[in-house]
C-alpha cells in the first residue's frame, strides 16, 4: 500500500471516528408529539357583574376552575365583570386569550356568550345557571328546586312562629326554581303534619313575589328581611348573591331567626359572625359538573347537552346544620332523608314553570 492511501485512509477513519463522537455528545431528538403527551390546554372563566368573590356562583364556579386546574393540570384564569358593561367586552377576551375552553357565569352573559360562539365554533363554551342553545355550548343548570323543597320542608319544621319567607335578587328562572321549590317543601310538610305553615314572598302559582330588583345590595336585603321578621317569620331564605349578606345581618341583629343560604354553603362561605345564622344552605355542585365537563373537553369528548344538576346524580342537595343542629330534631332530619329519598325515585315529583 502506498504511503500516500495510507495517509488517506488513516484520515478518513479519523474523520468517521469524529462525527461519531458528535452523534455522542449531542441530544437525543426530542419527539415533535407522542400519545402520551397531554395536549396544550386553557381555560378562562368570565364572570357576571357580581364579581369574583361572590359568596355564589361566581365563587363555586371558580372554585372549579381551580380545582381543574390541579386535577388536570391546565392553566387557567378569571376574568372579573364589574358592570353590565363589562359583560360582552370580556367574553371576547376571554376567546381572544385562544384557550380552548371559556366558561360564563349567569344568565347575564346569555347573549355576549351565544354571539362569542357563533363567531367561534372551534371554541368550547359552558355557561352557568343559563341555557344558551349552540353546538359549541354546553349549559350547566341545577334543578335547586328539588333540593330548596328539603330546605321548605325542614324550616317549615324548625319554624316556631309558623311563619317562614323567601325573597328574590330578581324574578328570573334561576331564582324563583329556589322559591318554587321552597313553596313545595312547605306545603308538603303541612300535608304530612296536618300544620298551616305560611310562606311569605312569594306565590308561586302568580309566579310573583319580593324582590330587591339586584343581586349585590346588602341594605336592600337587610331592609327586606327586617320587614318578614315583623311580620313573624323566623327562617328567611335569601335568592339574592350578595344581597342575602343583609338577610343575614338583619337576622343576627335580632337575636332571632335562621338563615338559609344558597348555591354554596353559606356557614363555610359567609363571613364569621354570620355563621350562627345559618340552618342550613341550597347547594349547586358546580365545582364537581367543571371539573368533568373540562376533563371530557380534554379527552375530545365535549357535547352541548346540558348538564342537569339533581338529588340523583348529586349536583344538588342541602348542607349539614351545623350550629343550628339542635333545631332539627333526629325525627325531622329522618323526614327530610326520606323526602329526598322520595325525590329520587320518583315517588314525589318537584317541578314549576322553570324546571330545566
Amino acid at each position: 500500500m502506498s504511503r500516500r492511501r495510507s495517509r488517506s485512509l488513516v484520515r478518513t477513519v479519523l474523520v468517521v471516528a469524529f462525527v461519531g463522537m458528535l452523534a455522542g455528545c449531542a441530544p437525543a431528538p426530542v419527539a415533535s408529539s407522542t400519545p402520551d403527551a397531554a395536549p396544550e390546554y386553557c381555560a378562562r372563566m368570565v364572570t357576571n357583574s357580581g364579581g369574583l368573590e361572590d359568596r355564589s356562583f361566581n365563587q363555586s364556579s371558580w372554585e372549579g376552575l381551580q380545582q381543574a386546574e390541579t386535577d388536570l393540570g391546565i392553566d387557567v384564569d378569571a376574568i372579573v365583570s364589574t358592570s353590565e358593561t363589562d359583560l360582552a367586552p370580556n367574553v371576547t377576551q376571554a376567546v381572544e386569550t385562544g384557550c380552548n375552553f371559556v366558561l360564563t357565569v349567569g344568565f347575564e352573559l346569555a347573549d355576549a356568550t351565544a354571539a362569542e360562539a357563533e363567531a367561534n365554533p372551534d371554541v368550547h363554551f359552558s355557561i352557568v345557571d343559563e341555557v344558551v342553545e349552540a353546538d359549541n355550548v354546553k349549559p350547566i343548570v341545577f334543578d335547586t328546586a328539588q333540593a330548596s323543597y328539603l330546605a321548605g320542608y325542614l324550616a317549615a319544621g324548625v319554624t316556631k312562629t309558623g311563619i317562614v319567607a323567601t325573597f328574590g335578587g330578581g324574578n328570573q328562572p334561576p331564582v324563583t326554581l329556589f322559591m318554587d321549590g321552597f313553596v313545595d317543601g312547605v306545603a308538603k310538610y303541612n300535608e304530612m303534619h296536618a300544620t298551616a305553615v305560611t310562606v311569605l314572598g312569594w306565590d308561586k302559582a302568580a309566579q310573583d313575589g319580593v324582590f330587591t330588583g339586584d343581586f349585590e345590595d346588602t341594605t336592600k336585603g337587610k331592609t327586606t328581611t327586617e320587614g318578614f321578621l315583623a311580620q313573624g317569620a323566623d327562617v328567611i331564605l335569601p335568592v339574592a348573591g350578595q344581597v342575602g349578606e343583609g338577610a343575614a345581618a338583619a337576622i343576627l341583629e335580632s337575636g332571632t331567626g335562621s338563615l338559609i343560604w344558597v348555591d354554596n354553603d353559606g356557614f363555610e362561605t359567609l363571613p364569621e359572625s354570620f355563621r350562627p345564622t345559618v340552618l342550613t344552605s341550597v347547594l349547586k355542585n358546580t365545582q364537581d359538573a367543571i371539573v368533568d365537563i373540562v376533563g371530557k373537553d380534554m379527552e375530545g369528548d365535549f357535547d352541548n347537552k346540558p348538564f342537569v344538576g339533581t338529588l340523583e346524580n348529586g349536583g344538588v342537595d342541602i348542607a349539614p346544620f351545623h350550629d343550628k343542629a339542635e333545631l332539627v330534631s333526629e325525627d325531622l332530619a329522618a323526614e327530610v332523608d326520606k323526602i329526598r329519598e322520595a325525590i329520587i325515585a320518583g315517588i314525589i315529583t318537584v317541578e314549576g314553570p322553570s324546571t330545566p
